[in-house]
Formats: C-alpha cells, sequence, structure tokens
C-alpha cells in the first residue's frame, strides 16, 4: 500500500488486485495466520456441506421410495439440522474473517504496528456490528428476491412458451444478476464501513451504496470476477469428487485451497474498494481518527470515533498512504 490518496482514486480493475495481491504477499504471516485461523473452517465448512448435503438428499429421496413415514421424517430433521449448524458457522467464520482482515488491512493503512494477538482481541468486539449489517442486507436480499420471484412467476404464466419469453429469459436473468452483484458490492462496503466508521446496520448500507457512486462499474466487475472464480472451484468439485477415490481426494484438496485463496483476495479487494471509492470522492481519511478508531477496539469499552466519516472533512493534519 505505497501509494497515495489522490493516485488511490485512479486505480482501475487490474490494479485493485494488483494492489490486493501486493498487500497480502507484503504482510504474508499475519495474512497466513487469519487464512488458517477463520477462512480455512470456512473454506472447509462451505465444501462439506456440499458433500453431506448430498448425502442427505439421496437419503431422503431413498426413504421417499417407501412407505416408511418415520424414516422420511427423521430424514427431513437431520436435513434441517444439518443446514442449521451449517449456515452458523458459515455465518460466523465470515463475519470473523471480516473483522480480521478489515482490522489488519486499516492498521497496515495507518502505518500501525498489527499483529495477531491484537487481531483476536478485536474481532469478538466488531462481530455484533457486523451480524447487525448483515441482517440488513439479509433483509434487502430477500425483498430483492421477492421481487423477482413475482416476476418469474408472471413471466411463466404468460409468455415463457414463446420465442419473445425466450429472449425475455435471459434479459431478466442478465438483469437480475447485475442487481444480485451489485448488493453483494454494497453489502461489502458496508462490511468495511462498520468495522471503520462508527455506522452499521442501515446506516452502513447506505453508505456502502453513496461510495459507489461513480465507482459502480469498477465494483460490478471486482464481484463479478470473484462470482466466477467461485463459480469454477465449485463445478471443478462437483465433476471430481463424488466418487471418494484417491484423485477425487486431491481433487477436493485442491478446491479447498483455491477457495481459501479467494476468500482471502476477496475479502483484501473490497477493503481496498473501499479505499479507492474514499480516495474517488476526495474524502480524506483521517488517519490519526481512524487510528484511534482502531485503537478503540483495544479499550475495555469500545467508543466509535465519530471523526472517521464518509463525507466529512476535518482539521487533523493528513498524512499520505
Amino acid at each position: 500500500m505505497d501509494k497515495n490518496q489522490e493516485e488511490m482514486q485512479t486505480i482501475g480493475f487490474f490494479g485493485l488486485y494488483k494492489e490486493s495481491i501486493k498487500t497480502i504477499f507484503s504482510w504474508k504471516k499475519i495474512f497466513s495466520q487469519i487464512t488458517l485461523t477463520f477462512l480455512l473452517p470456512l473454506s472447509f465448512i462451505f465444501l462439506a456441506h456440499i458433500i453431506i448435503g448430498d448425502i442427505l438428499d439421496w437419503r431422503i429421496e431413498h426413504s421417499s421410495r417407501y412407505d416408511y413415514h418415520r424414516r422420511d421424517s427423521s430424514a427431513w430433521i437431520g436435513y434441517w439440522i444439518f443446514k442449521f449448524v451449517y449456515l452458523t458457522f458459515l455465518f460466523l467464520f465470515s463475519l470473523l474473517a471480516t473483522a480480521a482482515i478489515v482490522y489488519t488491512i486499516a492498521t497496515v493503512y495507518t502505518g500501525g504496528d498489527v499483529t495477531f494477538k491484537k487481531v483476536l482481541k478485536i474481532v469478538p468486539r466488531v462481530w455484533k456490528r457486523l451480524a447487525l449489517t448483515f441482517l440488513w442486507t439479509y433483509f434487502g436480499f430477500f425483498i430483492y428476491n421477492v421481487v423477482a420471484g413475482v416476476v418469474a412467476a408472471i413471466w411463466a404464466t404468460t409468455i415463457s412458451e414463446t420465442t419473445f419469453g425466450y429472449v425475455m429469459f435471459w434479459v431478466l436473468f442478465i438483469l437480475y444478476s447485475i442487481g444480485f452483484i451489485y448488493i453483494t458490492a454494497i453489502w461489502q462496503l458496508a462490511s468495511v464501513v462498520t468495522v471503520l466508521e462508527s455506522s452499521y446496520g442501515l446506516q452502513a448500507m447506505m453508505k456502502g451504496n453513496g461510495l459507489l457512486k461513480g465507482k459502480k462499474l469498477l465494483s460490478w466487475f471486482v464481484f463479478f470476477v470473484l462470482y466466477c472464480v467461485f463459480a469454477g472451484i465449485l463445478i471443478l468439485f462437483y465433476i471430481f469428487t463424488w466418487n471418494f477415490t484417491f484423485f477425487s481426494i486431491i481433487i477436493g484438496v485442491v478446491c479447498l485451497f483455491l477457495l481459501m485463496n479467494m476468500f482471502l483476495v476477496g475479502y483484501v479487494a473490497q477493503t481496498m474498494l473501499y479505499l479507492v471509492c474514499k480516495s474517488y470522492h476526495r474524502e480524506p481519511i483521517d488517519k490519526v481518527g481512524l487510528s484511534t478508531q482502531l485503537g478503540g477496539y483495544l479499550e475495555p469499552v469500545f467508543k466509535p470515533n465519530k471523526d472517521v466519516e464518509l463525507g466529512q472533512t476535518h482539521s487533523t493534519p493528513q498524512v499520505q498512504v
């Protein structure tokens, strides 16, 4: 992170990923510790749920062929318990990884001393704020998908079997994908705002949306590429890990490694995007105020620093990156 704030605002798609990867390698020790502690379990949980989920689906399908209602009920109970446990741990490790990586990059940005011990101390202090931001984002995704479902139902009952309906399906699918990725970008920036500023929840989402103005295309492509890589890893995993041979185990380990590193690059990139957007809007980041905010997480009672706000300028002398 050797660019000053004026240079940050001109960073494009490739530059953002270049800065993200450069930051990871420059601080590879701390990022390796974070990866092994948070991202490795996150990746393992995600891939393991695919295999276990397929086994449970097979069990439910197999039991439904017979008139054994007790077996069918037990299969469904086991399935929903598994889903609840999976989503709980996925949600938890995702929040912890976000807090750890955003804090680490922000500390590096301010020139502070970052250690893994400090990271472990602040993670429990910020995850509740991140959880509230996530719940608001989840609500936004829910409303978005309900509207999309209504549109899909109208399409299915009116023009689905016509040539025009076929064309409209792909038009609607593309529009849905664009909107979905855009909401993802808002969520990711809102997560960074939650850690680095005093806002969280709905206010953090509104600030994240404000930051994206002027950088919507960049943010869309950043997360679109991440989704494509994510989909490629899942396809590779689905194709080669269904028969539990030695080769499939090797492919499974490779997919685990790729997914783990994709998560790392993605979390770092979302923080870099925050810095790029702040620079684009010419909102100087008060490094002294930001350092105070980060240090506040280590205090017995955390008090957000109001000086680190979107769209505010301060009299504190600014220090360039």
